[in-house]
C-alpha cells in the first residue's frame, strides 16, 4: 500500500511567528518529517506549478487537468453537485459561490461560507431573484444553486475569464483581484450588478436583523469547459473535498468521504495508491485562527500521524508522500518503511521545516 497524504497549511504561514508552536506536542510527525527526504515540488514530482495557486491547482495537476484561463474547477465539481442530472456538456460553466463584502479601511474584505450560515431556501431565493433580473434583460446568465454555498452560472455569451481561485481570495482584499479578460467592463459590470441587486433583497436585512452576514455578492472563480482527459494516479481517494471527489468519479477511481481517523480507514482501505486529504488546517490559516490551528493539529497528530508512523513501522504502508501545501509552495516529504531505521537523521522542531 502506498499512501499520499494532502495536507494544505500544515505550518502557520507567518514564518516568524515561531511561538505558535510553543508547547505543541507533535513526536509522530516530527519523525515522519526527520526521517523523510524532501523537495520543493509539484504533484507527483512535477517540476512544480508554473504560479502558486493551492489546492486546486494542485489537485488539477495530479489528476492530469491542463489549465485553461482558469483551473476548469466549476465544469468538474458539477457533476457531483447536480442531483438533476445537469450536464456541462461543451459549455462554459464559472462558479459563482455565493460571499460577504465588508470594509476594511480602503479594501473590501471577501469572507467565504465557512464563517456564515446558507439554508438552501436562502441560496434559492437570491438566485431566482439574479435570474429573474438577467431574463428580463434579455442576457443569457442563468445561475443555479446546486448546493447553498456552491453556485453556478452558466454563460454562453459571456467571453471567459482569468479569476482568481476562491481559496486564494478568503480573508484578503479583492480590489486587485476581480476577474478579467479582454473586455474586462463585461465582467466588473456583472460584478457590481449583482452586488447591487443583492444588497436590496429583503432576505439580506433579514439576515442582518439576525446578526447574520448578508449575502452581499458572488465570487467568480475556476471557470471552464468540461476536460477531455482526467487520469487517476489514484486507486482510492479519501476526502471531504468537492473537486478532489469528483476529478476521482471523473477518472472512475473509488472515492469516499474521509475517516475521522486512521481507526476508521483502515477498515476500507485496502492494497493500491491511497489520497487522503487532510484540509481541516487550511481554514484556520486563511482566518488567522491560531487556536484552531493548534487543536486541529493536535487532532491530527492523534488520529492521523501517530497511527500512520506506527503502520508505516509495521510495514503495513511502503510509502508514505506527505505532501504540504503553503501559501508560496508546494513541499514533498517521502517516507519508506526503511527510512525510519535512520537513526542519524534527527527529530527536529516542526517550526524548522517552515522555511
Amino acid at each position: 500500500m502506498n499512501l499520499h497524504l494532502l495536507v494544505p497549511s500544515l505550518f502557520w504561514p507567518d514564518v516568524t511567528l515561531t511561538a505558535i508552536y510553543r508547547d505543541l506536542p507533535l513526536p509522530a510527525l516530527e519523525n515522519l518529517l526527520a526521517k523523510s527526504s524532501s523537495a520543493d515540488d509539484g504533484p507527483q514530482g512535477s517540476q512544480g506549478l508554473q504560479r502558486f495557486e493551492g489546492l486546486e491547482a494542485w489537485l488539477c495537476q495530479a489528476f492530469n487537468v491542463a489549465k485553461q484561463l482558469d483551473w476548469p474547477v466549476a465544469p468538474i465539481t458539477l457533476v457531483t453537485d447536480s442531483a438533476e442530472g445537469i450536464k456541462a456538456c461543451n459549455d462554459y460553466w464559472i462558479r459563482a459561490d455565493p460571499v460577504h463584502l465588508h470594509i476594511e479601511r480602503d479594501q473590501l474584505i471577501l469572507a467565504d461560507s465557512r464563517v456564515f450560515q446558507i439554508s438552501s431556501q436562502e441560496a434559492s431565493q437570491l438566485t431566482e431573484l439574479l435570474n429573474r433580473h438577467f431574463a428580463a434583460s434579455g442576457e443569457q446568465i442563468v445561475f443555479f444553486p446546486l448546493q447553498p454555498d456552491r453556485w453556478y452560472l452558466r454563460a454562453t455569451k459571456v467571453p471567459p475569464a482569468r479569476t482568481h481561485l476562491l481559496g486564494e481570495v478568503a480573508n484578503k482584499g479583492i480590489n486587485e483581484l476581480l476577474p478579467y479578460c479582454t473586455n474586462n467592463a463585461i465582467w466588473r459590470g456583472l460584478f457590481n450588478e449583482i452586488q447591487m441587486l443583492l444588497h436590496e433583497h429583503p432576505l439580506n436585512q433579514l439576515r442582518e436583523a439576525r446578526g447574520e452576514p448578508a449575502i452581499n455578492s458572488i465570487w467568480f472563480w475556476g471557470g471552464g469547459t468540461m476536460p477531455r482527459s482526467m487520469v487517476s494516479p489514484y486507486t482510492h481517494v479519501w476526502t471531504g473535498d468537492v473537486l478532489a471527489g469528483s476529478l476521482a468519479q471523473a477518472c472512475g477511481a473509488d472515492h469516499a468521504q474521509l475517516p475521522p481517523d486512521v481507526k476508521a480507514w483502515r477498515q476500507h482501505a485496502t492494497s493500491g495508491n491511497h489520497l487522503v486529504v487532510l484540509d481541516v488546517l487550511h481554514g484556520k490559516t486563511q482566518y488567522a485562527d491560531a487556536y484552531g490551528w493548534r487543536e486541529s493539529l493536535k487532532n491530527l497528530e492523534r488520529n492521523w500521524f501517530e497511527p500512520l508512523l506506527a503502520m508505516i513501522k509495521q510495514g503495513r504502508i511502503d510509502q508514505l508522500i506527505l505532501t504540504v501545501i503553503s501559501e508560496t509552495k508546494t513541499k514533498n516529504f517521502t517516507a519508506r518503511t526503511g527510512d525510519l531505521r535512520k537513526f542519524w537523521r534527527r527529530t527536529k522542531p516542526i517550526s524548522t521545516y517552515n522555511d
